[in-house]
């Protein structure tokens, strides 16, 4: 996107899981007191991550007929509308609808909108996730001019989810993302420096340890800090091992999920498994409708046909013909037109073509925020 990046923002998505899945939580609320919404949740989660939008959309209707206005319905509307789009783009007709929920979803769930009851913690819950949703879709889209104030206005909130780790494991993911990106963000997108002064100072290993914590023990949020940690892994530690047990794992439980399964298909070639890389792809060959998807395949087939085939000329044509599927995009393609370039840039080695290698490895360049992930090795 992500893409590079906030990808991991992507975490916030099922935060809202936690409303529904967490009987321990000692502030309940009006959803968390109605065990049918429970398994209707748990089941309609499930269901929007493995593109079962048909199930999604049943629970939908229910939850919307048991707690109507409720903000988690506006927050799982928001859901099912980035993944039944996946990717969400800048120009995606379905940008003006998700933001206008997710939107209302904050304003229902801010403290003046509290009911007289009090279920504070449950739209506290809300309200950080429907901001994260928000910031999930900027920041992969190159927003930067939306995502800055909406980031600087979500620290109260954030602050207040970081008090109640003691309560749920769940609260972990919040701390653990704050902590990690704090300090790890800015030094990739320097854009978000100045924004980043106007928060406490993070602790890079303290937020692993707690996203660690998360993925082991979180009742809602643990297939969260499982795409959290992969991509830390991979794209800020460029520590490709440490990331395969996370990308494997959400893979084989969301076998459909275009997003998972790039993740561990990228996952596989940088560890140079070519062999178990394309038995994935192969296996999901009569299934890949996604176009997103179909564009990073292309991509993956390149690498297939320059690293394992040594076919260079089809590793060209892969790599061109991936660049133009990307384009509709917009900066949602960066990450993996700019894996097109690179291979383009090595694949160019004639004498007289040394300047073209050179504007291909700078466009590369240009285009990605993580620059050790070349695939040049």
């Amino acid at each position: 996107m992500y893409r590079g990046e906030i990808k991991k923002f992507m975490i916030f998505l099922l935060a809202a899981a936690f409303l529904f899945l967490n009987p321990a939580e000692k502030s309940q609320g009006q959803v968390l007191k109605d065990s049918v919404s429970v398994r209707l949740i748990s089941e309609g989660i499930e269901s929007i991550y493995n593109m079962d939008f048909r199930v999604a959309e049943e629970v939908y209707a229910e939850l919307a007929r048991r707690h109507p206005g409720h903000p988690v319905c506006d927050l799982y509307r928001g859901m099912m509308i980035y993944w039944e789009g996946f990717p969400l783009t800048a120009s995606s007709p379905g940008r003006a609808k998700y933001e206008k929920i997710l939107r209302g979803c904050i304003e229902k769930s801010e403290p003046a909108s509290y009911p007289p009851d009090g279920y504070s913690t449950e739209y506290l819950l809300a309200n950080l996730s429907a901001r994260g949703l928000l910031l999930l879709f900027y920041a992969d889209n190159g927003l930067s001019s939306e995502v800055m104030p909406l980031a600087s206005q979500t620290y109260r909130p954030l602050m207040r989810s970081m008090k109640l780790t003691n309560e749920c494991p769940d609260f972990y993911f919040f701390s653990g993302v704050y902590n990690y990106y704090r300090d790890a963000y800015p030094k990739v997108r320097p854009v978000y420096k100045t924004v980043a002064f106007l928060f406490p100072q993070g602790n890079m290993k303290k937020g692993i340890e707690q996203l660690e914590i998360c993925s082991n023990k979180a009742m809602a949020l643990k297939a969260e800090a499982l795409s959290m940690l992969s991509w830390i892994k991979m794209h800020f530690e460029t520590d490709y091992q440490g990331a395969l047990p996370y990308s494997k794992e959400l893979y084989n439980r969301y076998p459909s999920n275009v997003l998972f399964r790039s993740m561990y298909i990228k996952n596989l070639l940088l560890l140079k498994k070519y062999n178990e890389a394309e038995s994935v792809i192969l296996s999901h060959s009569g299934s890949d409708t996604n176009a997103y998807y179909r564009a990073e395949l292309l991509v993956f087939n390149g690498l297939l046909q320059e690293k394992k085939y040594r076919n260079n000329n089809a590793a060209k044509s892969f790599y061109k013909s991936a660049i133009e599927a990307l384009v509709p995009f917009e900066a949602y393609g960066n990450e993996f037109t700019s894996y097109s370039y690179f291979g383009l840039s090595r694949l160019t080695q004639k004498e007289e073509e040394k300047q073209l290698k050179r504007m291909y490895r700078r466009k590369a360049l240009d285009l990605t925020d993580f620059k050790k992930m070349t695939f040049d090795d």
